[in-house]
């Protein structure tokens, strides 16, 4: 078995490359890292190109070229950096896997000692940023979002989102990502049982290019934390969910509709155009819609969503056991 893999998701990084595959080359060859590993130390890195259109491929297949230990996923078009990483996690056959992203701001340095805390017992070793080399436009909304975050869901980490983290074999073939999950890997995987900690890393600014990630991030980072809520807390229990939300519809409106009704019996007060009166009625009729809900949502609870979210292109260097497993639908 592979003794490491490195998964590096890019888009539009050519310029960055040619200079993180030699950093990364000078990093597998430190002896204390082979040290933590059982002999004889391998390694590959695996690149995948989320639909790059600078020329970044063909960079790639040219390093490919020239490096036995690389290998190159091509998606057909920008899938998202959460497809990238799940389609370099079906590929990976290493004992452990470390993620990086290419824009050089990830120093490949850090690995050996996220490798050492791993090994100290631990099944996920996530970067931390501490001190981070970004523009307060980024900073100040990831501080907000990762102090939320470890508030609702409990998981004692500052930097949910480095793009450095090391891992077991047995977490990347457990958790399953969908949309931009890839922000809560450390969540979906403490929800899965596995010990999970933080390790402080070098943090560099970008040196070519710009940031590939917009304003819009902060929507789908929303409505992917309310999705990873769910997901961890009531994906097995639905009905505590919409069945408890119900509930509590159903007591409103059926609260207010007995009101009215005493009204009517003791005080003869006329209940029709009373909007307090459709208030209560809308509120049975949506208890029993979450109700329902739950129910529905209860039989289905133990249905697994097949197929993957992303085209594949082309590969290069994999194996036909990595290739096979890549393109499965």
């Amino acid at each position: 078995m592979t003794s490491l893999s490195l998964v590096i998701p890019f888009f539009n990084e050519k310029e960055s490359l040619p200079e993180l595959i030699g950093q990364l080359y000078a990093a597998m060859n430190d002896p204390e890292l082979h040290n933590l590993f059982d002999a004889p130390f391998s390694f590959e890195i695996i690149l995948v190109d989320d639909g790059s259109t600078d020329g970044s491929m063909d960079l790639a297949h040219t390093l490919c070229a020239s490096n036995s230990e690389l290998r190159l996923i091509s998606f057909q078009r920008n899938f998202g950096k959460t497809a990238a990483l799940t389609a370099g996690f079906l590929a990976a056959e290493g004992k452990a896997v470390c993620t990086l992203d290419a824009d050089l701001q990830d120093d490949p340095a850090s690995i050996r000692p996220l490798a050492a805390k791993l090994f100290e017992g631990y099944d996920l070793v996530s970067g931390w940023k501490k001190k981070r080399m970004d523009p307060p436009g980024k900073t100040i909304p990831s501080k907000f979002f990762n102090a939320v975050t470890r508030i609702f869901t409990g998981i004692p980490i500052h930097d949910f989102n480095c793009g450095i983290k090391m891992y077991r074999r047995e977490v990347i073939k457990r958790i399953e990502l969908h949309g931009d999950m890839h922000r809560y890997i450390p969540v979906i995987a403490g929800w899965n049982g596995f010990r999970i900690t933080e390790l402080p890393v070098n943090h560099r600014p970008r040196r070519y290019g710009s940031t590939k990630f917009g304003t819009a991030r902060f929507l789908a980072g929303l409505f992917d934390f309310l999705a990873v809520l769910f997901i961890t807390r009531y994906f097995r229990r639905p009905m505590h969910f919409f069945g408890m939300a119900g509930l509590i519809s159903f007591l409103s409106g059926f609260s207010i509709s007995l009101y009215v009704t005493l009204e009517k019996v003791l005080n003869l007060k006329p209940v029709s155009n009373r909007p307090i009166l459709f208030l209560g009625i809308l509120l049975i009729i949506l208890g029993a819609q979450l109700f329902s809900t739950g129910l529905l949502g209860e039989m289905l609870s133990t249905s697994a969503q097949g197929g993957n979210r992303y085209t594949v292109k082309e590969t290069n260097n994999l194996s036909e056991k990595q290739e096979a497993t890549i393109r499965r639908q």
